[in-house]
């Protein structure tokens, strides 16, 4: 079965899962290459096997060389012990998963390997072209789409999990597509996050040269009052020529007042921090 064929039946056999994004009625059908709403709003799958959800352009920096290189760094573990911690927050039993921001896909697919033996059903989505048509490559059973975090293409209680890896919140929108018993996992860098990159990149003083979660985890408990937080931490090894990816892959060398590294410069940079808080809570009432 080709890709495109085998991500048409995924969604086929989760169809109560869809929601059309022009007028919010449940998806009722598949016909031919399209997904079908009661008002008859149609969304083809493209070639890559994922459906587009966004009404009109997505406004993102994130690009195919930036999720390449992101490719690059998890598939040598950099997030690794982040994902083998979401895992001990999970029930052993199947779960429909939906990731948000879910860029070039591969948390997911380390995700799906830990609990190999659930059969889960996992949707991951982005504004990211680029970033979705990567994660289409990957051999992991989920489905993948285009979509506005503002204006979910899911029904109402949909999904058990919610995943969401260092990418923007819309907790109204959780809390609809969230089962009663539902569980959020929110992924948020800690002020030592990639702290050897960020001193290389800016002065002290300079406004990226350290970082404050307090006002994210502020707005958290503000919505999750009975959350709770766990801090994982370790020091990860860059493999050697992955440097410059390491760089590539976040958007910290962005900023107006970032340094230009040399190679020498990058070549130093042998190990990186990985410091991040898991806000973890179930579904608010």
């Amino acid at each position: 079965m080709k890709k495109v064929e085998r991500q048409r039946e995924m969604v086929k056999n989760n169809l109560a899962l869809f929601q059309c994004p022009v007028c919010e009625q449940p998806m009722e059908r598949i016909e031919g290459n399209s997904i079908i709403c009661g008002n008859s709003h149609r969304f083809d799958f493209n070639r890559h096997g994922y459906l587009h959800f966004l009404n009109g352009a997505a406004n993102t920096e994130y690009d195919r060389s930036m999720f390449e290189s992101r490719r690059q760094l998890l598939n040598a573990g950099l997030f690794k012990p982040i994902i083998e911690n979401i895992g001990k927050f999970l029930p052993s039993k199947s779960l429909r998963i939906l990731d948000v921001g879910t860029g070039e896909g591969t948390p997911l697919l380390q995700l799906e390997t830990i609990r190999a033996n659930c059969n889960d059903t996992m949707i991951g989505f982005d504004i990211s072209k680029p970033g979705i048509t990567l994660a289409t490559q990957l051999p992991l059973k989920a489905f993948f789409c285009v979509a506005d975090l503002r204006k979910l293409p899911f029904n109402d209680e949909s999904f058990d999990c919610i995943l969401e890896l260092f990418s923007p919140s819309d907790y109204q929108e959780f809390k609809r597509v969230l089962t009663k018993d539902g569980t959020l996992i929110k992924v948020i860098p800690n002020a030592n996050y990639l702290v050897e990159l960020r001193h290389l990149l800016y002065e002290t003083g300079e406004r990226n040269y350290h970082y404050d979660n307090s006002r994210v985890i502020e707005l958290f408990k503000q919505h999750y009052p009975h959350s709770k937080v766990e801090t994982v931490t370790y020091q990860f090894r860059i493999p050697d020529g992955l440097q410059q990816a390491m760089l590539e892959m976040t958007p910290l060398h962005w900023g107006a007042n970032a340094k230009r590294l040399s190679k020498e410069e990058l070549t130093q940079l042998k190990t990186i921090t990985v410091d991040v808080s898991l806000l973890i809570a179930k579904k608010a009432n």
